[in-house]
C-alpha cells in the first residue's frame, strides 16, 4: 500500500470537518450546557467560564493534530480495505470507532468515575466524526 495514493486533501478536509463538528457539538445549540454541568463547570460563574475558555485555546491545536492523525489513520485503513461504497465506508468507520474509540473512552470514563452522560456526549461526538470522515473518504475519490 502506497501512502502517496491517499487523498491528502480529503484527509485535511476530514480533520477540519471534525473540528467544525466539535464547535457545533459542544455549542449551546447542542450539548454545551449538559457537558459543562457534567464536567462540574458553573455556567453562571462568568469568571470561571472565561478562564476555562482561555485555558482551552491551546487544546484546539492539539485537537487538530489528533484529528489529522485520526483522519490519516482512518483513510489509510479504508484505502487498504478498498472501501468504495458509502455503506461499506460507514460500516467500517462505525466498527473502527466501536472497537478502538468507544472502548478506550468507556474504560477511561469508568476509571475516572465520569458520568455515563458525559461519556455519551464525548463518545457520541467521536462516533459522528468517524462517520463523517469515513463518508468524506469514500465519496471523495
Amino acid at each position: 500500500m502506497h501512502m502517496h495514493s491517499l487523498n491528502w486533501l480529503a484527509i485535511l478536509v476530514a480533520a477540519l470537518a471534525s473540528m467544525i463538528l466539535g464547535l457545533l457539538w459542544y455549542s449551546p445549540l447542542l450539548f454545551a450546557k449538559a457537558w459543562a454541568r457534567e464536567m462540574g463547570y458553573d455556567l453562571n460563574d462568568k469568571a470561571k467560564m472565561d478562564e476555562m475558555r482561555k485555558s482551552a485555546r491551546p487544546a484546539y491545536l492539539g485537537s487538530f493534530v489528533a484529528a489529522l492523525i485520526a483522519a490519516f489513520t482512518l483513510a489509510l485503513i479504508l484505502h487498504g480495505m478498498r472501501a468504495e461504497s458509502l455503506h461499506f465506508g460507514l460500516m467500517a468507520s462505525f466498527h473502527i470507532w466501536l472497537g478502538f474509540v468507544a472502548t478506550v473512552q468507556f474504560t477511561g470514563a469508568l476509571f475516572a468515575r465520569q458520568s455515563m452522560k458525559l461519556f455519551a456526549i464525548n463518545t457520541g461526538y467521536q462516533l459522528v466524526c468517524y462517520l463523517l470522515m469515513g463518508s468524506i473518504f469514500v465519496l471523495w475519490k
